[in-house]
């Protein structure tokens, strides 16, 4: 075989390695974690950083998605498949809710999950308890209490 035909050969074995590995990657749900913070072990994004639930939602019910700007600032927590709980999670605990516009928002014991755009560090809890969209913003423990 000719380098020329071996090298062609060898890029494509590494093309489908790397399409492999990133279609699995995009098909992967959504991981929850535990992570200990200043306020006990709280639900947290895979990199650490703190979810919200938000007072004024239903279980298995969006009211932020409804409110102006609310979801600007506190961003839903979205997967394209079942959520992944990580060590100390429930996976019993883990669900979706399905939105008007088709995605899908991780639940946690039916509470729906946003993330908040001003946290800048992992494990930062400064804004639980903060009143905002006309009512207050929570992390939740691993039994899916509120953590106030």
């Amino acid at each position: 075989m000719k380098r020329s035909t071996c090298a062609v050969l060898a890029l494509a074995v590494v093309m489908a390695v790397i399409g492999a590995a990133t279609a699995t990657a995009a098909t992967r749900g959504t991981t929850i974690k535990l992570t200990k913070t200043n306020r006990g072990k709280i639900l947290t994004t895979a990199r650490g950083f703190t979810l919200y639930m938000f007072s004024r939602d239903k279980r298995n019910k969006d009211v932020c998605v409804k409110i102006q700007d609310c979801t600007t600032v506190w961003p839903l927590v979205t997967s394209k498949s079942k959520p992944v709980a990580g060590p100390g999670v429930k996976s019993r605990l883990l669900g979706t809710i399905k939105l008007a516009n088709g995605s899908r928002q991780v639940t946690y014991n039916g509470w729906p999950l946003y993330t908040y755009i001003g946290d800048r560090f992992p494990r930062s809890t400064q804004f639980v308890g903060l009143k905002q969209s006309g009512g207050f913003w929570w992390a939740l423990n691993a039994a899916g209490k509120i953590v106030k």
